[in-house]
């Protein structure tokens, strides 16, 4: 459904460090940014994927960063193992707590997920859908 996804920020190493560590345990991988993000830009992707890819730049404007107000970006995870894996690592890379991992039931029998910002204040979800058959 999605081709990208991308959010702003400020500091590009700050960044690499933390999604590193969060999307490291859901299996998707930092690649380079061709043909058109260069210095500025960050990419992961699931090995083996071209798409969808989850994009962190600096802004285009040159104006500071922000989170978007009311938006969220959720991670699959393959299982509740790796969504406490991400939650902790997002938090030792400098992120904070937006709600511990654990069980969602008011979105689905098997929903699972924790919540955390970036250090650049995005809101991310990750999510195990234990309530979609696969």
């Amino acid at each position: 459904m999605f081709s990208h996804i991308t959010v702003g920020v400020s500091d590009l190493a700050r960044a690499a460090a933390f999604y590193d560590a969060v999307l490291a345990p859901l299996g998707l991988r930092q690649r380079p940014v061709t043909p058109d993000g260069g210095p500025t830009s960050l990419c992961w992707i699931m090995p083996g994927q071209a798409l969808p890819r989850f994009y962190a730049y600096r802004p285009f404007d040159g104006e500071p960063a922000s989170a978007g107000n009311g938006s969220m970006v959720a991670f699959l995870a393959p299982d509740e193992a790796a969504v406490a894996a991400a939650h902790a690592a997002g938090l030792a890379a400098g992120g904070s707590d937006e709600g511990p991992p654990g069980p969602r039931p008011r979105y689905g029998a098997g929903y699972y997920g924790a919540y955390l910002r970036d250090p650049d204040g995005n809101k991310l979800h990750i999510v195990h859908r234990g309530d979609i058959p696969r």
